[in-house]
C-alpha cells in the first residue's frame, strides 16, 4: 500500500519564492549532514542565505564530507542545541536574519527560545503549524493544522490556529481560503467535544473573528474534501469539497493525516511555525529533501509577503513579466 513514487518539490512553489530575494536564514545546530545539506540545498536554489549557528568544528567536518565549501558562508559557534538555539534566535531579534531553520536540535529546545520574552519574537498569536500538502503532478494543496505543535487545542487555541493558517494563505495569494472545521460527524454532538469546539469556532467566525476565510464546521473529513459525498449527505455550504484547510481536532487526527497522505499517496509536506514574528522552518528527521526545499520555498514567501502582501505579490508579478 506504501507509495514509493518520487517525490516532488512542488514546481509553482519554488517559481513564487524565486521572484524574492534569498532570505537570511539562521540554520540552528546543523551538525549533521541531513541538516546541513538541506541548508545547502536551499541556498543553491536561490532561496535562502544561511547562517549555521552550532560547532563549528562539526560542521565543517560535515561540509567536507559534504563536498560544501563553506567560504563566503557565515558561521556562529554554539557549543550544544541550547546554545545554538539561543544564538540563532539572537541573531533574528537583532534584525541580522529574518526566518529561522531547524536542524540538528529538539523541537522543545527551539521553540523554548523562540518564545523567550527576552528575545522579542512573540506576537499576539499563539505558535501553531501548517503541513502545506501537495501530491505530485497536481498545483492544487491541502493545509492542514496544527499537526506538530497544540496537542490538546480549545477554541480559543483553534481561534489562533485558523488565524495563523488563514494569514499564511493570504501571504501565498489565496485571499479568501475556505477553513474545514473537522470532527468525526457534521453534526453538533455532546459525545464528540470537537463538534461542539465546531460549532463554536464558526460562530466566533461569523463574528469577525477570522476575516478574509469562509469558515464553516463541523465537517467529517470526507465532507470536507469531497463534494460528492457533501451532496449525497445533504450538506451545503462553500467549503465542503472546496477545503484549502484542514483545521483537525487534536494533534493525533493531523498527524495521522498528513502522515498517511506522506505515505499512501506520495504527498510532500511542507511546515512552517506560524505565529512568531519570523517564519520557522521545522523539518522533522523522516523528511525527504524535497519537503525541506518547499518549506524553505514557504518560508520565503511568507517573509517577503506578510507585510504588504498585495503590494508584494504585485512587485513580484511586475518582475517576473519584466
Amino acid at each position: 500500500m506504501l507509495n514509493t513514487n518520487p517525490k516532488e518539490c512542488p514546481a509553482h512553489l519554488l517559481a513564487q519564492a524565486r521572484q524574492y530575494a534569498a532570505v537570511t536564514t539562521v540554520v540552528i545546530n546543523p551538525v549533521n549532514q541531513v541538516s546541513l545539506a538541506s541548508a545547502r540545498m536551499a541556498q543553491d536554489e536561490g532561496l535562502i542565505e544561511p547562517i549555521l549557528v552550532g560547532d563549528e568544528s562539526r560542521i565543517r567536518h560535515e561540509a567536507e564530507t559534504l563536498g560544501w565549501d563553506l567560504a563566503g558562508v557565515r558561521l556562529v559557534h554554539a557549543a550544544d542545541e541550547a546554545a545554538a538555539a539561543q544564538a540563532g534566535v539572537a541573531l533574528v531579534s537583532q534584525g541580522e536574519a529574518d526566518a529561522i531553520m531547524k536542524g540538528h536540535v529538539h523541537t522543545d529546545v527551539l521553540l523554548r527560545a523562540v518564545l523567550n520574552r527576552a528575545a522579542g519574537l512573540r506576537t499576539d498569536s499563539r505558535l501553531s503549524h501548517v503541513f502545506y500538502m501537495t501530491v505530485p503532478g497536481s498545483c492544487k494543496a491541502l493545509c492542514i493544522t496544527d499537526a506538530v505543535i497544540n496537542v490538546q487545542p480549545g477554541v480559543l487555541d483553534k481561534l489562533h490556529i485558523a488565524r495563523n493558517a488563514i494569514e499564511f494563505l493570504h501571504a501565498l495569494g489565496c485571499d479568501e481560503p475556505k477553513v474545514a472545521v473537522l470532527s468525526g460527524t457534521e453534526e453538533v454532538s455532546r459525545s464528540m467535544p470537537s463538534s461542539q469546539d465546531a460549532a463554536e469556532l464558526v460562530k466566533l467566525a461569523a463574528m469577525g473573528a477570522l476575516p478574509g476565510a469562509v469558515v464553516e464546521g463541523p465537517l467529517a473529513f470526507d465532507n470536507a474534501v469531497s463534494r460528492e459525498a457533501a451532496a449525497i449527505k445533504g450538506i451545503a455550504g462553500r467549503v465542503p469539497g472546496e477545503a484549502d484547510i484542514l483545521l483537525v481536532p487534536n494533534l493525533e487526527s493531523g498527524n495521522f493525516l498528513f502522515k498517511q497522505m506522506v505515505y499512501f499517496m506520495g504527498a510532500t509536506a511542507a511546515g512552517l511555525v506560524l505565529g512568531a514574528r519570523v517564519p520557522i522552518i521545522l523539518t522533522s528527521r523522516a523528511d525527504p529533501p524535497e519537503a525541506r526545499l518547499a518549506s524553505c520555498a514557504l518560508a520565503s514567501i511568507v517573509h517577503h509577503n506578510r507585510q504588504t502582501p498585495v503590494a508584494a505579490r504585485a512587485a513580484a508579478a511586475a518582475r517576473v513579466t519584466a
